[in-house]
């Protein structure tokens, strides 16, 4: 069974940069759509972006392009998320989660995906 664990995530001041990871087991990373996605407190799932099997990139909110950025070592079976530049607004629990194995990625909303992981926490302050 595929299963996922996030880490990396902490508190950061403004204009800091993280590297959040998504470790993968049970499959190849690469055989699966895996993306990012935030909650913020009182407020919906949001997308970030998506690294399809073939490493083509996905992205999904505008507040991040040129920020943040998705990629995957495939001999570390480990998916990044690359912060930087980073603003309060940032601030949330970061998931990565993988789509059925063979699929690509699609809705930003996180339907799509089956497995997620548990999340960890962005803390950006002013």
């Amino acid at each position: 069974q595929l299963q996922l664990v996030e880490s990396g995530g902490g508190l950061v001041q403004s204009g800091g940069s993280l590297r959040l990871s998504c470790t993968v087991s049970g499959f190849a990373a690469d055989y699966f759509a895996i993306g990012w996605f935030r909650q913020a407190p009182g407020k919906e799932r949001e997308g970030v972006q998506c690294i399809n099997p073939d490493a083509t990139i996905t992205s999904y909110a505008d507040s991040v392009k040129g920020r943040f950025t998705v990629s995957r070592d495939n001999a570390k079976n480990t998916v990044y998320l690359q912060m930087t530049s980073l603003k309060p607004e940032d601030t949330a629990t970061y998931y990565c989660a993988a789509g059925p194995r063979g699929s690509y990625c699609s809705e930003g909303n996180g339907f799509a995906m089956h497995y997620w992981g548990a999340g960890t926490l962005v803390t950006v302050s002013s």
